[in-house]
């Protein structure tokens, strides 16, 4: 199928989108924006916040790591499960007793301004590196097999999808997102789907001898029992479960939807409905990703990781039958993480740095600075994907769960210090400990995986030999997170009192 009938279909989508969030945009004000009134349907939340949960990332790298890792990836998915249960059974009740529009506030109310304002800080940047590195996959990848060939260059094409997200989210925020997230989650499922049964049947077999085929292979093993290896299953279980409690329930862009639900008893509802949902969506793109390495095998392919499925999906062997799919599945996949994130971001901005709640302005001057708020991220947005253009790592999804593991890991220290303990801690430290956790955590991972850095920096470190008299072998994979949480956890802990006992 010629790019530019690909392209027309991409068109076709942006308008269906702007159209939705015209719809659900009108009258829209601040509450609107950030929470979405607190009015949102509990089973709508759910079903687009898969979306918003996997990301074009997963559509493309989850089935590409198959080569490499079968199917180790699900051992993480069942620590997610484990990680929503907590979301919903301890944080969201907190955040509905405080009645909060930002998670953030906890901090502030518990520990002080500093804590507040550290705790926004770690969101912003984190959310902000994490989208940007989703965003760059799909762009690139609609620019290599689309638009390279049209004559359109990177630029534009990053100029003109951000454009578009504006337009959809500028005004409704969570209102629009949350409908614009079930048509988009809706897109990208029917997409997996449809892609799998063309894959299984250009293989000339059906889903039960296509299993067959990845049982012979090894495709399906699911548990790694080497405990050097990243992807050691225990390491996996933990990281998984502590990845979502920090990247959900610490997040304010999945915090934000889920408190825009009308009561507690639904928001859990959404919250165990969606990880229940996730464990057959991961199992399938790992399927998917089985399929798509029989596939190549079988008709000569050598493209692996991110460029397997683009490169299958787009070829001349399916004359289009699977491409358009393809295409609007992934950038269906792609949106609800990327305008979510920037809602999120300016919600977070304009409530933890500004300080929205407390501001004196009227409701006409907040929105202005909303708006400008909002154009800046987009702005930003577009800035860090032309970075990542420069620097184009071909495997996205380990340096966002690696960055990820950085840069959450103080939020996870400051919400389990202030549930876990009742002691004060000293306010004008808490920057310090704030930083130091993820700098400690970010040597101790060079000296324990050197040639992961070493591929990111297209340089050589020279720390192999240190790494092996160290760590005899031992990488550091998702327990990352985890790791730099007790980082943080033990400096507040330094730095910190034995509440005062009333009476």
């Amino acid at each position: 199928m010629s790019p530019l009938v690909l392209f027309s279909f991409v068109i076709g989508y942006f308008l269906l989108l702007l159209g939705v969030a015209w719809y659900t945009s009108r009258n829209a004000d601040n509450e609107s924006f950030f929470i979405g009134n607190r009015n949102s349907n509990w089973m709508l939340v759910a079903f687009g916040m898969v979306g918003t949960s996997l990301s074009g990332v997963t559509f493309v790298s989850v089935p590409g790591n198959v080569g490499d890792i079968n199917f180790n990836y699900f051992q993480l998915v069942i620590g997610y499960v484990l990680g929503y249960a907590v979301v919903a059974f301890i944080l969201l009740p907190l955040y509905y007793r405080m009645n909060l529009t930002s998670i953030y506030t906890y901090l502030e109310n518990r520990f002080g301004v500093n804590a507040h304002k550290a705790g926004a800080f770690f969101f912003i940047l984190s959310r902000t590196v994490g989208a940007t590195a989703r965003l760059y996959l799909v762009i690139n990848i609609l620019q290599l097999f689309i638009l390279d060939k049209l004559g359109i260059p990177f630029l534009a094409t990053a100029l003109v999808i951000l454009t578009l997200i504006l337009l959809y989210t500028f005004e409704g925020g969570v209102r629009t997102i949350i409908f614009t997230d079930t048509l988009q989650t809706s897109g990208m499922l029917i997409g997996l789907v449809a892609c799998l049964l063309v894959l299984v049947q250009a293989l000339g077999t059906d889903v039960t001898g296509a299993w067959q085929l990845i049982n012979e292979k090894g495709y399906n093993q699911i548990i790694n029992t080497d405990v050097n290896s990243p992807f050691n299953f225990w390491k996996q279980l933990l990281g998984g479960m502590f990845i979502t409690i920090t990247m959900t329930g610490l997040d304010q862009e999945m915090m934000q939807k889920n408190i825009s639900v009308r009561t507690l008893k639904d928001s859990q509802k959404n919250v165990m409905t969606l990880s229940f949902i996730l464990v057959i969506v991961n199992a399938l793109f790992l399927l998917l990703g089985a399929v798509l390495y029989l596939y190549a095998a079988s008709t000569g392919l050598t493209a692996k990781g991110d460029d397997l499925f683009p490169t299958v999906a787009l070829s001349d062997a399916f004359s289009g039958t699977i491409g358009v799919i393809f295409i609007i599945a992934l950038i269906s996949a792609l949106f609800p993480s990327v305008d979510g994130a920037i809602t999120s971001l300016t919600s977070s901005f304009c409530i933890d740095i500004l300080d929205f709640n407390h501001s004196k302005a009227e409701e006409q001057a907040k929105r202005k600075k909303r708006l400008r708020v909002h154009l800046s991220f987009a702005l930003v947005f577009l800035l860090m994907v032309l970075l990542f253009k420069i620097i184009n790592d071909k495997s996205i999804i380990q340096f966002i769960i690696k960055f990820a593991g950085i840069t959450y890991g103080p939020l996870l220290g400051l919400f389990s210090f202030g549930i876990l303990t009742s002691r004060i801690i000293s306010n004008s430290w808490v920057w310090p400990v704030c930083v130091g956790g993820p700098l400690v955590t970010v040597i101790l991972d060079l000296l324990c995986n050197p040639s992961y850095y070493e591929k990111l920096l297209h340089m050589n470190l020279g720390l192999a030999n240190l790494s092996t008299s160290l760590f005899d072998g031992y990488k550091i994979g998702p327990e990352l997170i985890l790791i730099n949480g007790f980082f943080t956890f033990v400096g507040l802990f330094l730095i910190s009192k034995p509440a005062i006992k009333k009476g």
